[in-house]
């Protein structure tokens, strides 16, 4: 299995560069990543294909546990794309009110979901993770700039506390479900 300091170098708690201009992620590195997830607050890990923050287009494999809370937000001018890996999530889209404004059912190819989002404008959004792993391959331009994202007002942050995210999780699966 891969170690920190084989495949992957550590960024941070959730963020792994890979060590090699050739990138080529398997199995056992998908649950080396979900490994390292777990021993994370906010049950998520990434392994970054690209080589540093301020490369032009960044490629991520992303996991994020069931439950994990992504706080609705928006990007000014870079779009994203998410072709899903593993598992089962929604994409919340939201107004400017935080009005639910629809939904991505996302799932692997042949799970009656969609496999491929992509998201060109800058519409608030969220996900809700439908299985145990939700796991994702993310392509969004870079350089990474915290700027160039937007989190809705009317919704608690990655700095809230649990109890406050956990509360709209729960009111956001309410609406959702009816």
């Amino acid at each position: 299995m891969a170690a920190d300091t084989d495949k992957f170098q550590r960024q941070n708690d959730e963020v792994f560069y890979t060590s090699s201009p050739l990138t080529a992620i398997d199995g056992e590195d998908i649950a080396w990543l979900k490994a390292r997830a777990m021993e994370t607050p906010r049950r998520r890990a990434r392994i970054c294909a690209h080589p540093a923050a301020d490369a032009p287009l960044h490629e991520m494999i992303i996991v994020h546990e069931r439950g994990t809370y992504v706080p609705p937000h928006r990007h000014i001018g870079r779009s994203e794309s998410y072709t899903i890996i593993e598992g089962r999530m929604r994409i919340v889209l939201f107004d400017e009110e935080g009005k639910i404004d629809g939904t991505v059912d996302m799932s692997t190819p042949g799970q009656g979901g969609t496999f491929f989002y992509r998201l060109s404008g800058p519409q608030f959004h969220s996900m809700l993770i439908d299985s145990d792993w939700i796991v994702f391959h993310e392509v969004t331009s870079g350089p990474f700039d915290p700027k160039t994202t937007e989190f809705a007002s009317w919704a608690p942050g990655n700095d809230d506390p649990a109890a406050a995210q956990a509360a709209f999780r729960e009111d956001l699966l309410q609406r959702l479900n009816g």
